[in-house]
């Protein structure tokens, strides 16, 4: 595991490819969940989530010759957008398998981003297939979205610049899907905070990060029927762990609670968020008896959003 130092260091090796993003508030927001809550504004990221954190981690962790044969996904979102930008940035090549049925404009993001798309089946085995064809024909880095440590750590960073701005949060809330962002912070908020709790947030539809900690093993769910399209993956046996060892607990909402939470989040602070970066402060509102008179952070994860299918 990461120490601190290392963690610390992490952070100003990725500095320069990625954005201090900024950390809003409202006056009307805090009156509705009846506590002070802080959003880090990860929308405002590059390529438009945390998700530009990691993937930087990970590739800057590779060697000069692991580099020159660039990396390869498997992503129909964000995630994809993050590996493509930062390969660019980096001068290396990004080969980035994607599912025939992602929507249009996130495979143009990529290809804008500079990524060379390989589209597959829209199920895992062909996802995980096509990726390892590409692996052994070009020599190119896996790099797992949540499940890698390196990626991990980077999303932590997120969190580190929170607690710099505001040391005294007593709890910062973070959306979970696959797990890479929940355990990132958990592990920010244990190096730089004192009286700090990480909860998870996430929708009853796809509860099994939820599941998991309830049962301590890694569960699956049966349906992905949730608005919350970037939070339909499961845990990984990477992250799962640090989950398990430092996140006080995972909060569930209900679909309409999410489209209340992001309908909020546009009306009154501006700012465009994706329906999985509202779930945080869907779980604010929802317990509001929990975090009554705390400080809140709530980690806004992105705003990728197709604006054609809006659900309000």
């Amino acid at each position: 595991m990461i120490s601190k130092e290392e963690f610390t260091k992490l952070h100003s090796k990725i500095a320069t490819y990625i954005k201090r993003t900024p950390i809003m508030r409202s006056r009307l927001l805090n009156g509705l969940a009846e506590t002070e809550v802080y959003f880090k504004c990860e929308n405002f990221q590059r390529m438009g989530a945390f998700k530009m954190r990691g993937a930087t981690a990970a590739i800057l962790a590779l060697s000069a010759e692991e580099r020159a044969k660039g990396v390869v996904t498997h992503s129909s979102g964000n995630f994809a957008q993050a590996v493509s930008l930062s390969a660019k940035s980096l001068g290396i090549p990004a080969y980035i398998v994607m599912p025939s049925s992602a929507p249009q404009v996130k495979k143009d993001a990529v290809k804008t981003y500079g990524g060379q798309i390989t589209e597959c089946e829209p199920n895992i085995k062909a996802r995980e297939a096509a990726a390892a064809k590409i692996e052994e024909e070009t020599g190119a880095t896996f790099l797992h979205p949540s499940n890698d440590l390196n990626v991990i750590y980077g999303q932590g960073t997120a969190a580190k610049e929170f607690l710099e701005d505001f040391p005294e949060f007593d709890v910062i809330i973070t959306p979970v899907g696959g797990g890479g962002l929940l355990a990132g912070t958990a592990l920010a908020v244990d190096f730089y905070a004192e009286n700090c709790k990480t909860i998870g947030a996430e929708p009853f539809e796809v509860d099994d990060a939820y599941r998991s900690l309830e049962s301590g093993k890694i569960e699956f769910n049966k349906t992905t029927n949730t608005i919350a399209d970037g939070l339909k993956t499961n845990l990984g046996d990477k992250n799962f762990p640090i989950i398990q060892d430092k996140v006080s607990e995972i909060i569930r909402v209900e679909e309409e609670e999410i489209i209340t939470a992001m309908k909020l989040i546009w009306e009154r602070m501006k700012i465009v968020v994706e329906p999985s970066a509202a779930v945080a402060f869907a779980a604010v509102l929802r317990e509001k008896e929990k975090f009554h008179g705390k400080r809140v952070g709530i980690i806004i994860s992105g705003g990728n959003v197709d604006l054609s299918n809006l659900p309000f």
